[in-house]
């Protein structure tokens, strides 16, 4: 069945094959349907071809190019054919155009109103009916059946043109949609022949593979992504172009997102189509369901039996403890000792279960990452075996960046040890190497030791998965994971690949602190001094202003960078303060997103109430837009 826009371009399609002109007007005069030799035959411009023109205004264009002959009062012939047009009467005419030719026109009333008017070129036909009449006596009869021949091979030549006209015409609407349509997919599309040479690409290659360059079509699969990615899809490809459909996963060597592609092959053996797509967040949201589900076990396990096991590891403690305090034999002080210990570890796994099931918020605070991660690397070289190298490469400046020291500290510490762990006491080097790749903050850990197993690869950041043989808690990675994520992050584990050892890249939003002359409208003195301390610890300079009026006196000072006001102040809105050519502005409010006022205002809005990184994030943003 064909509806809708399939049937008005059926039926347009067969209206241009048709030879002559054909025009429909409906019961107001106003044009429903008309083919394309109707613009044509006539040389009516666009405007007066398209459904809806007046039929009046049709007349006039052509009263005024003179196509019924000169006339006194052109306004007078437009009326009259209109007035003709209203009481439309079945008929036939032929008449003779300004240019010479000649038309036949026919009309039709129609029963739901309107009327369908066909014309037709007779110009050839009157010459050689004239032609006809003028030298009959000597045309012979063989003359006469060339020329109806020739004349039957002429009507069949124009209607065979008349056809390849609409094919082109539909074909090339047909290529345009087409192209416009894989231009506008989120997805890489492509052709690849035998050779893993490009054939065809709808341009979107650098948003799947960022850094691409789009004009691809040429060039071989490897030139495109390189040798690293070429490496992974080569097996896929060449199962494709052996007959068998492919769809698959893989990692961008350079970009780390994560790609999902789907190989074709060509049924006409010419190769293999491609449809790329970055299902990167999808992945993050998956890992983050299955982390979720973890932590939600754990919440359930932690809340079912802390209490008890809590109540029992207290009663162990202070058992044990009195028994150390009392005049034992050394074996059985050492047992204590022992038990001791491993009651204060049962306390310290609790703890951590219940930080996996209900992990901290995120403070971030100005920290100049390289010292810390210098006293990191300080504090635990101690811990290494005797014959491990620990080595950290720093490639950060000195400008101060919005993270969270603590949860830092805790994720790079944990990965230190796992790499300690993954050496098992055989000499070995550890590095922590960090760097700005922008937008991230990017550390990298990598040992020399055996590497991760496929399963740990798949399994090392679920809580309570160890390789450890019952001596790790499986939290560690898990953690670490956790915290990189309720930061803005991501955690990426692999093999070194070229050598044997283990790789984790932590990526965290990098967030630099600049310092800035700020001035700060609030006018609730309270909330300005717990703003401006949070301004100047992060290394910004404040001016003050508690009313609209005074802000405006200290908005044009130069040294100011950023404005930062309240929307609603005692005496005006701040967002009065936003001028083409003055300084960015932030506005605050505690009114939530959709509220009307807040919708108004326009530009950057932070909601209060927010955290130096926040602020710092919207600062870094303004500015650098």
């Amino acid at each position: 069945m064909i509806i809708g826009n399939s049937r008005a371009e059926l039926m347009q399609s067969g209206l241009n094959l048709i030879g002559q002109a054909i025009s429909i007007f409906d019961s107001d005069l106003r044009l429903a349907v008309a083919n394309s030799q109707f613009q044509t035959l006539l040389g009516l411009p666009d405007n007066l071809t398209r459904p809806g023109a007046y039929f009046e205004d049709i007349v006039r264009y052509l009263v005024v190019r003179g196509e019924y002959g000169p006339q006194d009062d052109p306004d007078e012939a437009v009326r009259v054919r209109v007035e003709q047009a209203r009481t439309f009467q079945p008929h036939y005419m032929e008449r003779q155009r300004s240019n010479g030719q000649w038309l036949a026109v026919e009309g039709a009333p129609l029963s739901q109103g309107g009327w369908v008017t066909v014309y037709t070129d007779i110009s050839d036909m009157r010459r050689q009916e004239e032609l006809l009449r003028v030298r009959s006596e000597v045309l012979s009869e063989q003359v006469l059946d060339h020329a109806e021949r020739l004349a039957a091979a002429n009507r069949k030549l124009a209607a065979t043109i008349s056809a390849l006209q609409e094919t082109k015409r539909v074909v090339t609407e047909t290529q345009a949609r087409t192209r416009q349509v894989t231009e506008m997919v989120a997805a890489h599309i492509a052709h690849m022949d035998p050779d893993f040479r490009y054939l065809f690409s709808n341009g979107q290659l650098p948003q799947i593979f960022p850094g691409r360059r789009s004009d691809i079509v040429g060039l071989t699969v490897e030139q495109v992504l390189g040798p690293a990615n070429f490496a992974v899809l080569r097996r896929y490809l060449e199962n494709a172009l052996a007959g068998r459909s492919q769809v698959f996963e893989m990692s961008d060597a350079e970009s780390g997102r994560r790609i999902r592609i789907a190989l074709t092959p060509d049924r006409a053996g010419n190769g293999v189509y491609i449809l790329s797509t970055d299902v990167t967040a999808e992945v993050e949201v998956r890992e983050a369901l299955t982390h979720a589900s973890r932590r939600e076990l754990a919440a359930k396990i932690t809340s079912g039996l802390a209490h008890d096991f809590g109540n029992l590891l207290t009663v162990i403690l202070g058992l044990q403890d009195r028994l150390s305090r009392a005049n034992l034999p050394d074996d059985a002080k050492s047992d204590v000792q022992a038990t001791l210990a491993a009651t204060r570890r049962g306390v310290q796994l609790l703890d951590r279960i219940g930080q996996i099931a209900a992990p901290p918020g995120t403070t971030r605070e100005p920290v100049q990452v390289g010292p810390l991660l210098q006293d990191l690397c300080n504090m635990a070289r101690p811990s290494l075996g005797p014959d491990m190298l620990l080595e950290l490469q720093c490639d950060l400046s000195d400008t101060p960046l919005m993270v969270d020291p603590g949860q830092l500290q805790d994720s790079i510490l944990n990965l230190i040890l796992n790499a300690r762990d993954a050496l098992d006491g055989q000499p070995g080097e550890i590095k922590v190497k960090a760097r700005a790749a922008a937008p991230w903050l990017e550390i990298i850990v990598t040992d020399t030791g055996p590497g991760f197993t496929p399963e740990a690869l798949t399994r090392a950041t679920e809580p309570f998965f160890t390789t450890k043989q019952g001596q790790g808690s499986g939290l560690g990675l898990a953690m670490v994971f956790d915290q990189t994520k309720l930061a803005g992050g991501t955690l990426h584990l692999s093999n070194r690949g070229e050598t044997p050892g283990a790789r984790a890249r932590l990526r965290l939003p990098y967030y630099p602190v600049r310092p800035q002359m700020i001035l700060l409208v609030e006018d609730d003195d309270e909330l300005r001094e717990v703003l401006r301390t949070m301004l100047t610890g992060m290394g910004h300079s404040v001016v003050e202003a508690a009313t609209l009026h005074e802000a405006r006196q200290l908005a044009d000072l130069p040294e100011i960078s950023v404005i930062l006001s309240d929307i609603q102040l005692g005496d005006g809105l701040g967002s009065e303060l936003s001028t083409s050519s003055g300084p960015p502005t932030v506005l605050m409010t505690a009114l939530p997103p959709g509220d009307p006022l807040r919708e108004s205002v326009g530009g950057v809005v932070l909601t209060k109430p927010f955290d130096a990184g926040s602020l710092s994030e919207t600062f870094n943003r303004v500015l650098n837009d």
